[in-house]
């Protein structure tokens, strides 16, 4: 039978590694999303509205708060991608401290 303790580590682990992967998930779904915006995409093709519905809440409330076109490059998703990663990095540091 495992200790209270050493159960709590695997836990801790698996939670830690749940939460870094649906980052790197989204990371990827945000970088997918910007090189489909580079060509011309069939707009009711279920992979692109998949990637625009996942992402466009995110970006709209960014580019509502930032001007982030200059010269008619969008660069919402690279600030994004900069958020996500800080915010993975916060959190796993806060986690770090708890336990």
């Amino acid at each position: 039978m495992l200790r209270e303790g050493k159960g709590m580590n695997i836990l801790l682990s698996s939670v830690v590694e749940v939460i870094n992967l649906v980052f790197q998930i989204y990371i990827f779904i945000v970088i997918a999303r910007a090189i489909v915006s580079w060509v011309s995409p069939d707009p009711y093709n279920p992979i692109v509205r998949f990637l625009y519905s996942a992402t466009e809440p995110p970006l709209r409330w960014l580019r509502r708060m930032l001007p982030l076109q200059f010269g008619g490059v969008d660069l919402s998703p690279l600030v994004l991608l900069l958020a996500l990663t800080l915010l993975r990095r916060l959190i796993f540091a806060l986690l770090g401290q708890l336990f």
